[in-house]
């Protein structure tokens, strides 16, 4: 099974975004807002400045200090005869770079690029932070991330119901969206006959690490975003949980991994969750 949370990660050397990224002397990473601006197609700094502001407001709407991520510099740029003048600019980190292209005009496809592009890079550092994963069989990191996806789906659920998904049919439509993002429009429904279950069964019981990990960062990625714009309304929310399984999926892609919903179905935690109890059990019993 093609594996994410083993899977080497594309280096993107070939991405617009890739190439104007920069490293100062203490070896952090940063990219020009001037830099991004041109790359996402914005001619008119004054414009793209509504841009910023609109990433800065989301980054402390979910509880990020701007500051560490917008830093105000200054930049050199030509004005001809060998002239140059100063202009403002900004230092970005990776995350404040993400949240400017969730916030620029998404008619842009560069803009879908750049979603891709920092979703990727989201994950490598994910991956990079939870490298003890690696260590564990395969068996311990489904249960893990199985009981992982138990909490974050709490959390979503919290997030999804601030927005207004409140009855139980809003929240089942809800999911459903972000499935169909993830799945290529699959519903739940049509997830679970295209992998024989049986309608008692429930999909996440049946997943593998690889999948399990593919709906973990669709559901990180949904509640960040649902808090951090504070979004209001079911309609909306029931798009930014699509979207965040969109986007998702851009990333799988670029990672040259193998789409969910042609993953193969494996037997039920269920029965690994019987086994980890029992053994536990008979661990305090020694």
């Amino acid at each position: 099974m093609n594996d994410m949370t083993n899977a080497p990660i594309s280096d993107h050397s070939d991405s617009p975004f890739e190439r104007i990224k920069q490293v100062d002397p203490d070896g952090n990473e940063f990219w020009s807002a001037r830099e991004l601006m041109s790359i996402l197609e914005y001619t008119n700094w004054r414009n793209f400045s509504g841009v910023i502001l609109r990433a800065q407001i989301a980054c402390e709407n979910s509880g990020n200090d701007p500051a560490n991520h917008f830093a105000a510099a200054i930049k050199m740029v030509a004005i001809g005869s060998d002239a140059k003048r100063e202009v403002e600019d900004m230092h970005l980190s990776r995350y404040a770079c993400y949240l400017i292209v969730q916030n620029a005009d998404p008619a842009k496809e560069v803009v879908a690029l750049g979603q891709t592009y920092f979703a990727v890079q989201t994950r490598r550092q994910e991956l990079s932070d939870s490298a003890p994963l690696g260590e564990l069989t395969e068996e311990q990191r489904r249960l893990l991330l199985r009981q992982r996806i138990k909490q974050q789906n709490t959390g979503l659920a919290s997030a999804a119901k601030s927005a207004g998904v409140i009855t139980g049919q809003d929240f089942a439509i809800f999911q459903n969206h972000g499935y169909r993002g993830l799945y290529n429009g699959l519903t739940a429904e049509m997830i679970h006959r295209r992998k024989k279950l049986k309608k008692s069964q429930h999909i996440l019981d049946h997943m593998g690490t690889t999948e399990l990990a593919a709906n973990l960062f669709r559901s990180t990625q949904a509640e960040e975003k649902l808090r951090r714009d504070q979004v209001q309304g079911k309609d909306s929310a029931n798009q930014v949980h699509y979207q965040a399984g969109v986007i998702v999926r851009r990333a799988i892609s670029e990672l040259g991994g193998t789409m969910p919903e042609d993953l193969p179905t494996v037997e039920s935690i269920k029965k690994l969750e019987r086994a980890e109890k029992k053994r536990l059990g008979s661990g305090k019993k020694s």
